[in-house]
C-alpha cells in the first residue's frame, strides 16, 4: 500500500514538473527595470517609523502634490514611491533624527487613457496594468463597421506639446507574415487618447 502511495506522489510530481516548463513559457516576459510613477488622484499610505501623527493616508491632488503635517505640500506626481520616501525623509531630517519612511500605493487612479471616435463604447478608461492598444480598443467594445482602421491615432502629451503615433489597426492585427518595427501593437501611457476616425 505504501509503494501504490509513493508510486502515486512520485507521478503527481513528475507530471507538475513537464507542465511548469510550458506555463514559463506562455506568461509574458515582465520589464524589470520599470517602476510604477505616481500621479493625480493615486492614494497614497505614508508611514513615518515611531511617529503616528505624521503616518496618515493621503490622495495626491489634481495639482500633483500631497499634504502632511510640518511639509506642508509636497510634490509626488513624477516620483517613483522609493524617490517620494527619500524625498520625504530628506525633508523630515529638520524635525525628527533619522526618519524611516514607508510609502506605499494603496490606491491606483492616475492611469487613464480615452478613446474617442469609431468604438462602440468610447469614453475614458482607468487601467491598472500595462495595457497596450487592442487592449483598450476590445474595453471600448471594438471598432464599428464605419471605422477607418488604417488611420487610428494615438495622441500622447509630450512635455508641452502633443504628439501624435499613428497605429494601423490592420497592420496590427494581420496574422500573416513577419512584423516590421513600426507594425508594433503599442503600450498605452496614462492621458493618452485614442482616437478612430
Amino acid at each position: 500500500m505504501e509503494v501504490n502511495r509513493f508510486v502515486i506522489v512520485l507521478t503527481l510530481v513528475m507530471s507538475t514538473a513537464a507542465v511548469r516548463p510550458a506555463i514559463a513559457q506562455t506568461s509574458p516576459p515582465i520589464d524589470a527595470d520599470a517602476q510604477y510613477v505616481i500621479g493625480p488622484e493615486d492614494v497614497l499610505d505614508i508611514a513615518v517609523w515611531g511617529n503616528t501623527e505624521m503616518s496618515r493616508t493621503v490622495p495626491v491632488r489634481p495639482d500633483g502634490m500631497i499634504s502632511l503635517p510640518l511639509l506642508n505640500d509636497v510634490r509626488a506626481t513624477g516620483l517613483s514611491p522609493m524617490q517620494l520616501r527619500e524625498a520625504l525623509a530628506a525633508a523630515l531630517e529638520k524635525y525628527i533624527s533619522s526618519p524611516m519612511v514607508s510609502v506605499i500605493v494603496r490606491e491606483v487612479h492616475s492611469f487613464k487613457v480615452s478613446v474617442i471616435g469609431e468604438v462602440k463604447t468610447p469614453g475614458r478608461y482607468e487601467l491598472r496594468s500595462r495595457t497596450t492598444v487592442l487592449d483598450v480598443l476590445a474595453m471600448a467594445g471594438g471598432l464599428s463597421q464605419y471605422a477607418s482602421r488604417a488611420r487610428i491615432t494615438i495622441l500622447r502629451r509630450d512635455g508641452n506639446g502633443v504628439h501624435e503615433i499613428p497605429y494601423d489597426f490592420e497592420k496590427i492585427a494581420a496574422r500573416t507574415g513577419p512584423r516590421t518595427a513600426g507594425q508594433e501593437n503599442l503600450c498605452v501611457q496614462p492621458g493618452d487618447i485614442i482616437v478612430v476616425p
